[in-house]
């Protein structure tokens, strides 16, 4: 009887298959991603966060008692200025009329505290609670 020496296992093998299976399918998955990722245009979220940065520091500020003018004024300044580009980053909603109008009406607002800028804190908080209304006009209907 000749003795038989043991057969290495296979499961050295097996590991390594599914090592690399594993890695290939990560690979596979992230250049998925960042295809899919690169088709979307970050501009509409990019404007939403940055207004509702601008508007959460008039906020902050009314908390805070910073409510003079020159503490106010350049976030109002800029929720204007940002105000400009609503339609242009939503193109497809550009024809809507409702979509329009609360665009319009969040302008309106801001044009208002630009003509008279609040003077004291129950002034900006009046404020920014108008823009938060226009604001949310807006994303009830689109969101």
């Amino acid at each position: 009887m000749a003795s038989q020496s043991p057969r290495p296992g296979s499961a050295g093998r097996y590991l390594f298959l599914f090592l690399v299976g594993l890695v290939v399918g990560v690979i596979c998955t992230v250049m998925v991603l960042r295809a899919l990722q690169a088709r979307m245009d970050p501009f509409p979220d990019a404007l939403m966060n940055v207004m509702a940065h601008q508007s959460g520091e008039l906020e902050g500020a009314a908390k805070a008692n910073r409510c003079t003018t020159s503490d106010t004024l350049p976030r109002v300044q800029s929720l204007r200025m940002l105000a400009n580009d609503i339609e242009s980053a939503f193109p497809d909603l550009r024809d809507d009329t409702r979509f329009g109008t609360a665009a319009s009406n969040l302008r309106a607002t801001v044009d208002k505290a630009l003509a008279s800028p609040p003077a004291d804190c129950t002034q900006l908080a009046a404020l920014t609670r108008q823009i938060g209304e226009d604001c949310k006009a807006c994303h009830r209907d689109f969101r």
